[in-house]
């Protein structure tokens, strides 16, 4: 049998039956008798112009090329580099934490590839330079700190296309966060210019 024609017909089947459990566990939430008695109104929605993605059901997302991705790392890792700090690794993320470009600087330690990309995901999701958000991850109780893949400390840095976070460069390994930070921070600058 085709798996691909049998899916259909038992989403039609399930997700109806469903929503009908649902409303008759927790109730419609409509009064009845008031809604037999009020006139139904129908309202015309005006349809997306062709060309708009929302109309093909689809969205598209900003993401760095490869030879983009590449040169902010390259950049990031010779900022180390010439600052003493060859150990490191530099991590390049889209905005979902998916690596797009990764160094490992000579005799980097194994944990360094993880806090790049971790410090890389945490900026590009968060929209802000990781130093930046140290200060939210504190606190008594569950934080922003308890996100999984997540690192507060300083060292990622946001890349944005106009308002919107699109990615992170993230960098470990360095013995002050603020050592990453500014490597990470060469990194963006390397690549400003080409952001739009």
């Amino acid at each position: 049998m085709n798996r691909s024609r049998r899916l259909p017909k038992a989403l039609a089947v399930t997700v109806p039956l469903a929503a009908v459990l649902a409303t008759a566990a927790c109730g419609s939430g409509i009064d009845e008798k008031a809604a037999s008695a009020a006139p139904v109104t129908t309202a015309a929605v005006a349809a997306p112009a062709a060309g708009d993605q929302a109309a093909k059901g689809t969205a598209t997302a900003n993401r760095l090329t490869v030879g983009t991705a590449g040169a902010a790392a390259q950049a990031a890792l010779a900022k180390c580099q010439a600052d003493g700090l060859g150990f490191v690794t530099v991590a390049v993320v889209d905005r979902n934490g998916n690596v797009q470009a990764m160094l490992r600087g000579d005799n980097a330690a194994q944990h360094t590839v993880e806090a790049a990309r971790q410090k890389g995901y945490t900026a590009a999701a968060f929209g802000a330079n990781t130093s930046d958000l140290a200060g939210r991850a504190k606190g008594d109780g569950a934080t922003v700190a308890d996100l999984d893949g997540t690192l507060f400390l300083p060292g990622g840095v946001s890349v944005k296309a106009g308002n919107a976070s699109i990615a992170g460069i993230g960098v470990g390994g360095a013995p002050d966060g603020m050592a990453d930070q500014a490597c990470a921070a060469a990194g963006l600058a390397a690549i400003a210019g080409s952001l739009g």
